[in-house]
């Protein structure tokens, strides 16, 4: 969980799937998001984080399509990653990355 400026984004600690399943991974927040920036991103041990998913379901280039994003824009607060054909090299940490217009301010949240 984390809290920026009054923003909480929520998202499941640890999910355990077996390769070929399908996984989906919760993204929620108590702020509804901003125009439509929302982020996936994946990060390896001992590797920086990798955008795979921008604009809540565009895939970023190189990003294979088992991968997918939904949720709404603008109203939003509730978003999804959802892999497809899980396979090993998907092992790793996963994080959604919001934007928010709030009091006059541009928030990321980090």
């Amino acid at each position: 969980m984390m809290i920026l400026l009054g923003i909480t984004l929520t998202q499941p600690k640890v999910k355990t799937v077996q390769q070929g399943q399908k996984v989906t991974i919760e993204c929620s927040m108590d702020v509804a998001l901003s125009y439509d920036d929302l982020a996936w991103y994946q990060q390896k041990p001992g590797e920086a984080p990798k955008l795979l998913i921008h604009d809540i379901n565009s895939l970023q280039s190189g990003t294979s399509s088992r991968f997918s994003g939904s949720g709404t824009a603008y109203t939003g607060r509730d978003f999804t990653l959802t892999i497809s054909g899980v396979q090993t090299e998907d092992t790793g940490d996963y994080y959604c990355q919001s934007y928010h217009y709030i009091n006059s301010k541009d928030v990321f949240t980090q």
